[in-house]
């Protein structure tokens, strides 16, 4: 078991792998398929992807719930499992605490107790005097002080998310993880809490590793996210990033709206100007994003064009437009937003949805040109 030197990093996963076999037909599925990464210090970590991706095994490994069947994962430098040498350390024994999707608050505890259990219980544990100061700072902290001697079961679903979270810190953990812990609330409920989650977090400076499906929650809070699908990580980069920059079409079109036009490479970037052309039903399109490929590109060869609806122009048809990727279009459909339009345009045999200016003057039926800015198109190579 080599050590791997990273002081910048609370966490390093290298090569993990858990499959579960069915006992009724044998069947073997492997929902984690060679993964690797680190975590920043003090950094908001996501794991995004749908579900069955193998993101909450993923945390369940990291935090003992589950063995891995190969591969290392190191915290703050320190092996905490190693499948290679046998090392496997129980949970109660690594620097981490978790919050379930459930919360797992108990509904016979008060909350101060609930709160309290693990300087009362835990890996560290303190006076009572000295207790009581940390709990009670901890509620005032999450906005809670006032509900101490409440039971826990006459908490909100908000509320209840705060004590799982307060809880947590007061193990004070090197690394805390979060599995969906926003999933069962509303809407309204969700975005406010997020706020608070990336709040505490900076203010804490704990390092998080969040797992969630929703790419809002992702996008919004995180610092960076791994996109996960059939147990294999997709890519890996900050929000900006995974949005702008996909590396796939999987990534693409799971994160955020995406049109993605099918076609064959036309002119690979050359080492000066940075640029791919590809020949799709529209015409040429002009890329200036895309990833390193897997291999050596050459024209002829099957990629994807991406762009996202707010990087589609649409003008009148009469209007002269400059520049390259300007294509003659019919409006089909166009929806008031109050801040902008969404429309649905047809150029050719393909279908793109766009963003149009609130006020712009048309609708469904009218002639457009349709123009996509060419530093916002991505030829993605799978």
């Amino acid at each position: 078991m080599q050590k791997l030197v990273a002081t910048d990093h609370s966490v390093q996963i290298s090569g993990l792998q858990k499959q579960f076999t069915r006992h009724d037909s044998g069947e073997v599925n492997r929902v984690i398929d060679d993964v690797s990464f680190a975590v920043p210090k003090n950094s908001f970590f996501t794991l995004l992807g749908p579900s069955g991706c193998g993101k909450t095994t993923t945390l369940r490994c990291l935090a003992g719930l589950e063995t891995a069947d190969r591969g290392e994962i190191w915290m703050n430098g320190q092996a905490v499992f190693s499948a290679a040498a046998g090392r496997d350390v129980p949970p109660d024994s690594r620097p981490i605490a978790m919050v379930p999707q459930s919360y797992g608050i108990w509904p016979h505890m008060k909350v101060f107790d609930n709160a309290a259990f693990p300087l009362r219980y835990g890996r560290k544990t303190y006076p009572r005097p000295e207790t009581q100061r940390r709990v009670l700072t901890m509620l005032e902290q999450v906005g809670l002080s006032e509900y101490a001697d409440r039971w826990s079961t006459q908490l909100s679903g908000g509320q209840q998310q705060r004590l799982a979270l307060a809880r947590a810190l007061l193990c004070e953990p090197e690394v805390l993880l979060l599995d969906e812990p926003l999933s069962n609330l509303d809407a309204k409920l969700r975005s406010q809490l997020r706020t608070e989650l990336r709040s505490f977090q900076q203010k804490f400076g704990v390092t998080t590793i969040y797992v969630t499906h929703d790419q809002g929650e992702a996008l919004a809070m995180s610092d960076t996210i791994v996109v996960m699908n059939r147990g294999r990580i997709e890519q890996i980069g900050s929000p900006s990033e995974i949005y702008d920059s996909p590396a796939t079409r999987f990534v693409a079109d799971f994160v955020g709206s995406a049109n993605l036009i099918p076609g064959v490479l036309d002119r690979p970037a050359g080492s000066r100007d940075r640029v791919v052309d590809a020949k799709t039903t529209l015409g040429v399109v002009r890329c200036e994003r895309f990833t390193t490929p897997p291999a050596p590109p050459t024209a002829g060869q099957e990629i994807f064009v991406c762009i996202r609806p707010e990087n589609i122009r649409v003008i009148t048809a009469s209007r002269e437009a400059e520049g390259p990727n300007r294509f003659p279009g019919r409006i089909m459909t166009a929806e008031y937003l109050g801040d902008r339009q969404e429309m649905v345009v047809t150029v050719g045999d393909v279908t793109l949805r766009a963003h149009a200016d609130a006020h712009f003057d048309a609708h469904p039926g009218d002639d457009v040109t349709v123009v996509l800015d060419p530093a916002w198109t991505v030829a993605l190579w799978s």
